[in-house]
């Protein structure tokens, strides 16, 4: 069972990573004038906070 959950944490702990990539382009972008839909940031930033809860509660974690 601890394989599956380090599996699942693994999968959300890289897809982590690749959002938070895209949240630094997504600054880059927008200071220099090429973001168009700034709202990406806000929902970029939402989906990291929604995945780490997801890790949290993979790992039993109460005061995550």
């Amino acid at each position: 069972m601890n394989k599956k959950i380090n599996t699942a944490n693994k999968k959300i702990y890289d897809e982590i990573l690749e959002l938070k990539k895209n949240l630094l382009n997504f600054s880059f972008q927008k200071y220099s004038g090429q973001l168009e839909k700034t709202s990406q940031i806000k929902e970029t930033r939402r989906k990291i906070a929604k995945l780490k809860f997801d890790m949290s509660k993979n790992n039993g974690d109460k005061n995550a």
